[in-house]
C-alpha cells in the first residue's frame, strides 16, 4: 500500500494549486477514506478535509471549507485537493493518509491515528 502526494510549489497570495494524492497497491474504491493534512515548521500537523471514497463525502477544517475542495478519481485511484486564494499562512507541507477499512470519514476524521497509511508530503510555499 503506498500514497504518494504531489502538485506541490511555489505560488503568490491567492493563488490556486492542485494536489494529488495517488494510490497503488490496493484500491481506493468502496472501502477508504482519504485525508489530507499539513504541518507547517514547529506546528502540530492539522487535519484539512477527509472525503469517503464510497459515498464521495465531504468535509472540512473550519480553516480550509471555503477555499479547498477535495473530490476523487476513483477510475483513476486518485484524490485531489484543490487550494483557491491560497495565504501565506497555508505554507507547509501537505500530506494524504488513508484508512482502507472505514468506507465513510468518521466523526475524528482529522485526528491522524485514524489513518493507516501515509504518503510522503509535498511542499506548498505561499509567497505574500
Amino acid at each position: 500500500v503506498q500514497l504518494q502526494a504531489s502538485g506541490g510549489g511555489l505560488v503568490q497570495a491567492g493563488g490556486s494549486l492542485r494536489l494529488s494524492c495517488a494510490a497503488s497497491g490496493f484500491s481506493l474504491y468502496h472501502t477508504a477514506i482519504v485525508g489530507w493534512f499539513r504541518q507547517a515548521p514547529g506546528k502540530e500537523r492539522e487535519g484539512l478535509s477527509c472525503i469517503g471514497i464510497s459515498d464521495g463525502s465531504t468535509y472540512y477544517a473550519d480553516s480550509v471549507k471555503v477555499r479547498f475542495t477535495v473530490s476523487r478519481d476513483n477510475a483513476k485511484n486518485m484524490v485531489y485537493l484543490q487550494m483557491n486564494d491560497l495565504k501565506p499562512e497555508d505554507t507547509a507541507v501537505y500530506y494524504c493518509a488513508t484508512d482502507i477499512g472505514l468506507g465513510k470519514c468518521p466523526s475524528s476524521w482529522s485526528r491522524s491515528p485514524l489513518y493507516d497509511y501515509w504518503g510522503r508530503g509535498t511542499q506548498v510555499t505561499v509567497s505574500s
